[in-house]
């Protein structure tokens, strides 16, 4: 305040014409000087002496301003004066003529003069006052400026004294109050603008507390925004923008507090609905989920835009389809979201006062938000309710016309793209501001637009990710199938919606001779791509399988068809293999389970190790080689045989499970195998043991890559219901077969098989006779049918052929063929083993019991999640 004022010091606000300080001068009535101030004397450098007693026309050309250009005659001028002869202020003086005037140094001047005539006695007859033109010019501009401050300016100006009573204030600040000067003088600040406040944080809330500050110690504060009632308005809230500084005299004597301020409502109301679209471009759209970005779109209009806002969507939409279009059909939508300033929670729908015209059908239970990513369509949870609009329904004129509505206090805006509605967003404003202007329809129409864009995307994800789904279903078991070699369960989670659908897949595959397949893959990537390779990479397992190859035998192939196939696509694309084909890299288990020796051969491509549990408890991860992914090639894959007890466990896994952004590998394998540990009790529920895993290491349900699980129980076929007899590789081994044969079948009951077993187990020992090499092994299995083997240690191949009528021989295995279920050969490094299967009659399948179970109940696996 002190430097501002000594920066101010030097200005005279009496004028240039003021008798106090202006140059004056005293003229008789014949216009001789016969008075001069020292004034005078500085502005035309004539001393008094120099001057007193001679004409004025010495320095004023006669006739008032003389022409531009024109030169003064000083020597004719001079002259009049000496006679005292004509007069250079013919006619009189007006008020503030300019004259030019002749300093004494004879450079050319612009004076303003005023005359004051003088009444009395004496020789005075006139008083002049002069002043440089320019300066009065400057000064007269100073106080046009201060006049239009005064009466033309939108700033208001108001003056307190040091009670911080009203003093004086312009134009503005009447029009605001609502009242003139001389009604409102005298009135305290705060009585003026009564429950206002200033809201820039860090300073005084009160006007007397900000403007007893600056008089207390003369600092001043600029710019602080001041929220209020405007008194001329009553009931409108505006904002100004307010500065306030000391008052002082020119002795430093404090007066009072001066405050100057502007209306800022409009631009802070623009500024503000600029901030909401920059809000709404940072929230609404986080997700792609149709309904939590309907539940973005109202919580970012609540309440800084509206006081209620409902985001109602078309059905189709929320499937992942585009809307029929607008009309009456279209009547009928879903409430998405409906967010009120009056129930403030977090994203949680209020239907307590439903926008006019919209029927609502009921109540949702689940808040904006807490239906689950990619489930708009209530897949696991509950369809928002339905709204029906009643015809002469702002909404319902918006949905047949396709553009805005607005109608009182309610504003619908349609939620348009790719030329068709998705829904309708209601705005309703209540209170004071129950009124949208044309700024405010701007915005709105803007607001839903970008909303609008992010729906459409949600809804193009939901669709997407609906089909990725669907054939994942298709491609992935619909149901897993009976055995007596183990005890199954299982999980699959898909992945959660930013990543989308994964390629993991399990799989259980009946092998010859009651031995089970397990499998477990997974495919790099997601997305409908990553499903179809899945889909591929187990079909092609699933024919594999039954051939009964060694499980790295097995995997060979598997990984020979996926560098072909990404050879092909590279050959065809005229690449180098890429993301063309996300096979490439895909990781695999394949493990092998025989029930009759409790062995389990198991090799993997890249994939985790299985963990196994022993009766006891004890968890492993077995010492697999790795080897490399499926699709790179160039080096072998190695299986591993273990012996597993009793009712051991066996765990299969993708790494969806174990391991998370935020937890390392290791302790996801160590979590699991502690969990796992505590099912080894045969009594132990495997769907409950699923469940426990998935709660641990999935506490919050999702993951970033597909999850799949496989438990297997182990079980054994003993010599109750197997056996095994070496014969010698001679022709009297047939007629040896078929009395084994016959008794063992007999104390199974299995009266009615003897006939086609004797039939069978004779043709097959024939033949390995003759076209093989001993010794000769026969087997029985009596498990859901009934197997017959007989291993030999050749390696040849059987073939099924059709006989001429002159042959002798080679009808033996086509009769066998025509007697079994299935029959094939499976190859060891000792030889090989022709096997068959027959159906077992009714009363004989075994019932489910120590060493066996129930059937499996069918059913899709995803719904085991």
């Amino acid at each position: 305040m002190n430097n501002a004022r000594g920066s101010t010091e030097d200005v005279d606000f009496r004028g240039p014409l003021d008798v106090t300080s202006a140059a004056t001068f005293v003229l008789d009535e014949r216009d001789v000087v016969i008075g001069w101030s020292s004034a005078a004397q500085e502005l035309l450098g004539y001393r008094t002496d120099e001057i007193v007693g001679r004409s004025v026309a010495l320095i004023l050309m006669p006739g008032g301003a003389p022409e531009p250009g024109a030169a003064p005659d000083r020597r004719a001028a001079a002259g009049r004066a000496a006679d005292g002869a004509g007069s250079a202020l013919v006619p009189p003086f007006p008020e503030h003529h300019v004259h030019a005037a002749v300093h004494r140094d004879g450079h050319r001047m612009q004076l303003v003069t005023a005359v004051c005539p003088l009444s009395g006695t004496g020789q005075a007859e006139r008083l002049v006052v002069a002043a440089d033109r320019d300066r009065l010019r400057e000064w007269e501009s100073r106080l046009a400026m201060l006049q239009g401050l005064a009466t033309e300016s939108p700033l208001g100006f108001a003056i307190y004294d040091t009670d911080l009573r009203l003093v004086w204030c312009n134009a503005a600040s009447e029009r605001e109050i609502g009242r003139p000067l001389s009604e409102t003088r005298g009135e305290l600040a705060e009585e003026l603008y009564p429950r206002g406040r200033f809201v820039t944080p860090g300073y005084p809330e009160t006007l007397h507390a900000v403007m007893r500050e600056v008089l207390d110690t003369g600092e001043p504060f600029l710019d602080l925004h001041f929220r209020a009632e405007q008194p001329s308005d009553p009931g409108e809230e505006h904002l100004w923008s307010c500065s306030y500084y000391r008052l002082q005299d020119a002795n430093g004597r404090v007066f009072g507090v001066c405050e100057d301020a502007f209306d800022i409502s409009d631009r802070y109301e623009a500024q503000r609905q600029v901030n909401l679209l920059v809000e709404a471009g940072r929230s609404v759209g986080t997700t792609l989920d149709v309904l939590v970005t309907a539940g973005e779109l109202a919580a970012v209009a609540v309440p800084e835009f509206a006081d209620r806002v409902e985001v109602d969507l078309a059905p189709a939409v929320l499937e992942g389809e585009v809307p029929g279009g607008t009309g009456s059909g279209a009547a009928d939508l879903l409430r998405a979201a409906s967010r009120s300033a009056a129930a403030p929670q977090s994203g949680a729908p209020d239907h307590g006062s439903p926008s006019p015209g919209a029927r609502d059908h009921g109540p949702w239970t689940h808040p904006i938000g807490a239906v689950p990513a990619g489930d708009a369509a209530g897949e696991r949870g509950r369809r928002p309710p339905p709204v029906t609009y009643a015809e002469d329904s702002p909404q319902h004129r918006s949905l047949a016309s396709g553009g805005l509505v607005l109608e009182d206090d309610t504003l619908v805006v349609p939620l348009r793209a790719g030329g068709g509605v998705l829904g309708l967003a209601t705005f309703v404003r209540d209170g004071r501001r129950a009124f949208f202007d044309r700024g405010a329809v701007a915005v709105a129409d803007e607001l839903v637009a970008r909303a609008a864009v992010s729906v459409d995307n949600a809804r193009r994800y939901t669709r997407e990710r609906a089909a990725a789904l669907a054939l994942q279903r298709q491609l992935l078991p619909q149901h897993l199938p009976s055995n007596s070699a183990v005890d199954l369960a299982y999980r699959y989670l898909p992945t959660d919606d930013l990543s989308g659908v994964g390629g993991d897949w399990f799989d259980v595959i009946p092998l010859s001779g009651t031995r089970v397949g397990l499998v477990v893959g997974d495919v790099v990537g997601h997305g409908l791509h990553a499903a179809a390779t899945m889909g591929r990479l187990r079909t092609t397992v699933r024919a594999l399988a039954p051939l009964d190859l060694p499980p790295d035998e097995l995997l060979k192939r598997l990984d020979d068809l996926v560098g072909q196939s990404a050879q092909d696509c590279a050959d065809a694309l005229g690449t180098l293999t890429g993301d063309d084909d996300v096979a490439a890299g895909a990781t695999c288990l394949y493990a092998v389970y025989d029930p009759v020796s409790r062995r389990c051969t198991m090799a993997r491509a890249g994939h985790l190790p299985p963990a196994v549990v022993e009766p006891g408890g004890r968890v492993s991860f077995p010492d697999l080689p790795a080897g490399p992914p499926l699709g790179l090639g160039g080096l072998p894959f190695e299986c591993l045989e273990i012996e597993l007890p009793v009712g051991s466990l066996l765990a299969l896994f993708t790494d969806g499970l174990v391991e998370a952004r935020d937890r390392d590998i290791d302790k996801g394998l160590d979590t699991l195998a502690h969990v796992l540990a505590g099912g080894a009790d045969p009594a132990e529920s495997l769907e409950d043991l699923c469940d426990r895993a998935v709660c641990e290491l999935l506490p919050d349900g999702t993951t970033n890559d597909d999850t799949a699980l496989l438990l297997v129980r182990t079980r054994e076929l003993d010599d109750r219901r197997v056996a095994v007899w070496s014969l010698p590789a001679e022709p009297v081994a047939a007629g040896r077969a078929r009395e084994l044969v016959a008794n063992r079948l007999r104390d199974w009951g299995l009266d009615e098989l003897v006939f086609t077993t004797e039939l069978i187990a004779s043709e097959l020992v024939t033949n390995a006779v003759r076209y093989a090499e001993g010794p000769l092994h026969l087997r029985l299995i009596h498990d859901r049918t009934l197997v017959c083997e007989v291993a030999d240690a050749g390696h040849t191949a059987p073939h099924l052929r059709h006989s001429a009528d002159d042959d002798e021989g080679g009808r033996g295995l086509f009769i066998v063929a025509q007697l079994v279920q299935r029959w094939g050969t499976r190859y060891s490094k000792d030889g090989k083993a022709i096997w068959t299967e027959q159906a077992l009659p009714a009363p004989s399948r075994p019932r489910p019991g120590v060493g066996d179970r129930a059937d499996l109940p069918d059913g899709p696996v995803l719904a085991r999640s």
